[in-house]
């Protein structure tokens, strides 16, 4: 009998992975990871207490919030400032989820971390690919860091599960957060208002000029940590809807232009990480996402000497956002993914 660790979020999909591990005969151990202050991380623990005396198993709590501000709030700040929009839980899954959860976890006598993620691993030829799920919430976008140890000792019980039947289930099991609601928002900012909260860091930056497409300043703003590539709102009255294009820390400027001025066809990613295969030297084509909500676009991915991939779409993709990350499919096969850092027609 393999003994699984799970990481209890204090939601239902992780609660419903350790229910599904106990049916098929796992020794379980419940890990909550403290990460936040305060009240934020006291209310998810209780409810994963509540979680692990309800299935009997033991539950660890671990506090990382060291670890966790290097290596995910730190480079969410530096970020901002650097005009780009990151993803935080890509960060997370890589260094603490997989990282130094799954290291206590071996550490502890596990063979596996088990999340309620819903996404597939399967092992070819020795080489463990990562899936998308078949499930409407298919989170293998995140998951696109992970190394092959990672994935090697890595278990995704909900699989393809649909959300529905994942929240049916723990009803009928009884379990005690059947119907507590889905966070939607980045776990360590309250009210999902960023700016507030790098405000609170007394991360801040200075106004600077709103500039057109053709360089020409149309105004003040107010700081480019308060804004995003393809952002409508919040910019102020130009006469016409205006969208953000780009950003510049460099020159703290941040270019806005009309509807339709917002469209790339190409971009450069770099922190690369291939997943099914090592190191690609050759352009190949693949369905590409750009943000977790966007479908897949067809596109040439060609690997670059200096370690950067381009990618170049078949048609011009809407906002594409330097800090989020590209992700490459080969049908339901993650092959790789790497941070956008630059985008152009």
């Amino acid at each position: 009998m393999k003994k699984a660790a799970v990481g209890l979020s204090g939601g239902v999909d992780s609660a419903c992975a350790a229910y599904l591990l106990l049916e098929q005969g796992y020794d379980v151990m419940g890990i909550i990871l403290r990460l936040k202050p305060g009240d934020l991380a006291d209310s998810d623990i209780a409810d994963a207490k509540r979680i692990a005396d309800f299935l009997g198993i033991e539950l660890k709590v671990l506090d990382r919030r060291e670890l966790f501000k290097k290596e995910v709030i730190d480079p969410f700040a530096s970020e901002y400032l650097s005009g780009r929009t990151p993803n935080p839980c890509i960060e997370c899954n890589k260094a603490v989820k997989f990282g130094a959860m799954l290291d206590f976890a071996l550490e502890n006598g596990c063979d596996c971390v088990a999340t309620g993620h819903y996404a597939r691993i399967e092992e070819k030829d020795g080489r463990f690919l990562l899936k998308r799920s078949e499930s409407a919430k298919d989170q293998s976008y995140f998951l696109y860091r992970l190394s092959q140890f990672q994935l090697a000792h890595a278990l995704f019980p909900l699989e393809n599960a649909e959300k529905s039947a994942v929240r049916e289930k723990a009803l009928k099991a009884g379990l005690p957060v059947a119907e507590k609601r889905d966070s939607l928002e980045i776990c360590f900012v309250p009210n999902d208002d960023y700016a507030a909260y790098l405000a609170s860091l007394g991360v801040t930056s200075p106004p600077g000029d709103f500039i057109g497409v053709d360089g020409k300043i149309l105004g003040t703003h107010k700081g480019i940590i308060n804004y995003t590539v393809g952002q409508r709102k919040g910019l102020g009255a130009f006469g016409k809807p205006m969208f953000v294009t780009s950003i510049s820390a460099e020159n703290n400027t941040v270019t806005i232009g009309e509807n339709g001025s917002q469209y790339s066809r190409r971009l450069v990613a770099d922190k690369l990480n291939w997943i099914a295969a090592d190191n690609p030297t050759e352009p190949f084509g693949a369905q590409v996402k750009i943000r977790f909500r966007a479908k897949e676009q067809p596109a040439l991915v060609i690997p670059e000497a200096n370690g950067t991939a381009t990618v170049i779409f078949d048609e011009p993709q809407r906002s594409v956002t330097p800090g989020q990350s590209a992700v490459f499919y080969d049908g339901d096969t993650v092959m790789g993914g790497g941070r956008i850092i630059s985008v152009s027609d």
